[in-house]
């Protein structure tokens, strides 16, 4: 069994990507002692190193490697050893092109970039096997070693293959899954177009049709996808387990990544880690602050780490404009709040060929040590050092938000009534209502037990599974408070519709029934009038009839006018809302303004608008985040009567804290 995370690494983890393979040696030794300086305690190494370790095929040289390990672990650096499969080498595809993946039109990838392998290649996975059996052998004993960093990014440029072993894996895969032919023709609803099957092996890959694909046919595609995806990395992680059964494994998880199912990979993790980089157009990165909440969510509020980001640029944008003197360490400190263990980079050093040379770095083009990116990278990592007793705490949150990648597939397959609807969108348009608030926010499957929230928010859950439909009745029925928008409880898991008037599945615990869909055109609004007020909507109404709820916003335009735009009903001891178009920001934040009155649901702390605070528990003891996302400086008054400790400085403070622009105060009590 593998050591625990807080175990391995009893301090927050700092430091980044070390691609040593690209340096010669007398820079290693520099490295080691800049990374001593900067407070680094942990880089992953060998991502993209097969080549390199494995030249000619059964030919393995690892003296290289031995002497990096050998040097960071002198200078009291841990390594989280990659399993170098990110990438393979191109002896292995010039020998065996089998391993090259498929485009859907039938044309293989090639060699020259990275991830252009076949998941279902059965001589790919063998190559894989070998290595990393190599690989764990020969370091299961380097005191080193901290943990395993499986591949890179699974999928992150190549989630589809069509390959003829893909498909071939993909009929095995629907055999398995359904039995009989004739299920499987109920399920996909064949009897639509005679799309019926007699056989197996009558069954494509849904690409290079003519016309609209089957839905259910997609669906199951992505399905099979995520999950021959998944078995390449289950394939390590057992080959790891079996050698080094007690160090940790992870792979790194991505910013809205759409075609892994992460709720479902995370459970074979021992650590959540994710690469973020916020895009310092978008202003306060908040879309990236759900993502942090949603990587914490994911192992039910278990730490994670931020394995990367950037020092200052990326260089994959159109424009790649430089985080602010400040900016970098004040979204560093946001991951903290949030539940991050972790604060890692891409890369160590800034790399001097190759597509990421350009990409910033902890060490820049002129290996200057005064230079503002290692500076940044150096105060950051030495004012980690002093929040050890952070490592474990947990955040507290009465409010959670439904997520689901498959329904998240679902919704956005084609010839929808509205096919520019984003779930994404959705949801981010309800979690930043919390946000600006200071509300912790927990992420949910729609299966997952909600009992300990007293509020729950469901955008567009589209597709509504076996048994999810009575577990959301049950939630309200004891007490809880739910939000469900439109477009929710239509579709099944093979997107087949639920018969019986929308939302069929939800209709008892709604109190409503929606008689038709009145999507609306690009710059198309309406009007919403609630208590008075005046606000816009657009994209979306449902023309609502009432079943027992109460109307508490109605439509003033078009031919609908008049009609419930939002309704409440009371259901057993709870209370279930359904917001039945896409409203302004202004009216979400009155609406939940009043249920968290109700609900009696407090931010830590009330701070001036876009100061972020948040909170993590550890046994006793509370540790607020303040962070300051203003150009100006702010004052946040404490709470009276209650000693606070600044944990950065040792300093005791009460009453009130001053923080200049851009700057961050952790404290705790």
């Amino acid at each position: 069994m593998a050591k625990s995370i807080q175990e391995i690494m009893p301090q927050i983890a700092f430091g980044g990507d070390y691609n040593p393979e690209q340096w010669s040696e007398e820079v290693w030794l520099q490295d080691a002692k800049l990374m001593q300086a900067a407070g680094v305690n942990l880089v992953s190494v060998a991502i993209f190193s097969w080549s390199m370790i494995e030249k000619e095929e059964g030919q393995f040289d690892f003296t290289w490697l031995d002497k990096v390990l050998d040097i960071l672990h002198d200078h009291g650096i841990g390594v989280a050893l990659a399993t170098a499969t990110a990438s393979p080498p191109a002896w292995l595809s010039k020998k065996y092109p089998e391993v090259l993946a498929v485009k859907a039109n039938g044309v293989k990838y090639q060699v020259g970039s990275r991830q252009h392998y076949s998941p279902n290649s059965k001589r790919f996975i063998n190559a894989v096997s070998k290595l990393v059996n190599e690989m764990a052998t020969r370091y299961k004993d380097h005191p080193a070693v901290k943990m395993w960093h499986i591949n890179n990014e699974y999928a992150c440029h190549l989630a589809e293959c069509y390959s003829k072993e893909s498909l071939q894996t993909f009929r095995h895969w629907l055999k398995e899954k359904y039995q009989t032919i004739d299920t499987l023709n109920q399920k996909w609803g064949t009897a639509f177009w005679s799309q019926r099957y007699n056989s197996w092996d009558e069954i494509q890959f849904p690409a290079n049709l003519p016309t609209f694909y089957n839905p259910s046919q997609m669906l199951d595609y992505k399905r099979f996808m995520d999950r021959a995806i998944f078995n390449l990395y289950k394939t390590e992680k057992d080959i790891l387990r079996k050698i080094t059964p007690e160090i940790p494994v992870f792979t790194n998880f991505m910013y809205e990544f759409k075609p892994l199912n992460y709720f479902e990979w995370a459970k074979e993790l021992d650590l959540v880690t994710w690469d973020s980089y916020p895009d310092p157009r978008e202003g306060i990165p908040f879309r990236h602050a759900m993502h942090h909440d949603l990587m914490r969510s994911l192992k039910d509020g278990s730490p994670f780490y931020l394995m990367e980001q950037v020092t200052a640029h990326v260089n994959w944008r159109d424009i790649n404009l430089t985080k602010k003197p400040g900016e970098m360490r004040l979204w560093s400190y946001s991951t903290v709040a949030r539940g991050g263990d972790g604060v890692m980079y891409f890369q160590w050093r800034q790399g001097k060929a190759g597509a990421e040379k350009f990409h910033g770095a902890m060490v820049p083009h002129s290996s200057n040590p005064n230079s503002r990116a290692y500076q940044e990278v150096k105060q950051l990592g030495n004012e980690l050092k002093k929040l050890d007793k952070i490592v474990g705490a947990k955040t507290e949150a009465k409010v959670a938000i439904i997520f689901d990648w498959e329904n998240w597939w679902a919704v956005e397959l084609e010839g929808k009534p509205h096919n520019k609807l984003s779930y994404l969108d959705q949801v981010y348009q309800y979690y930043e209502v919390f946000y600006k608030k200071n509300i912790a926010v927990d992420f949910v499957k729609p299966n997952r037990s909600i009992d300990k929230y007293d509020l729950v928010i469901a955008p567009m859950l589209y597709m509504i599974k076996d048994g999810e439909a009575v577990h959301l009745e049950n939630y309200v029925d004891s007490g809880g408070t739910l939000v469900v928008s439109f477009f929710s409880g239509i579709a099944d898991e093979q997107d087949h519709i639920h018969l019986g008037g929308y939302p069929a599945p939800l209709r008892k615990l709604l109190g409503i029934t929606v008689d038709e869909f009145a999507p609306m055109a690009d710059r198309e609004t309406n009007e919403i009038v609630a208590n008075g007020q005046r606000m816009k909507a657009n994209l979306w109404a449902d023309i609502i009839k009432i079943e027992g709820a109460k109307p508490i916003a109605y439509f003033t335009q078009n031919w609908y006018g008049g009609k419930a735009a939002v309704t409440t009903h009371r259901y057993g001891k709870g209370l279930a809302l359904y917001i039945g178009t896409n409203p302004s920001g202004n009216y979400l934040t009155e609406l939940f303004s009043g249920l968290l009155t109700q609900l009696n649901i407090l931010a830590p702390l009330q701070a001036p608008p876009n100061v972020e605070v948040a909170e993590r528990v550890k046994g006793k003891e509370h540790f607020l985040f303040i962070l300051n996302h203003n150009e100006d400086p702010v004052s946040v008054t404490l709470d009276n009567g209650v000693s606070y400790r600044n944990c950065l400085t040792n300093e005791e403070i009460s009453q009130e804290i001053k923080l200049e622009g851009k700057d961050v105060a952790i404290i705790s009590y």
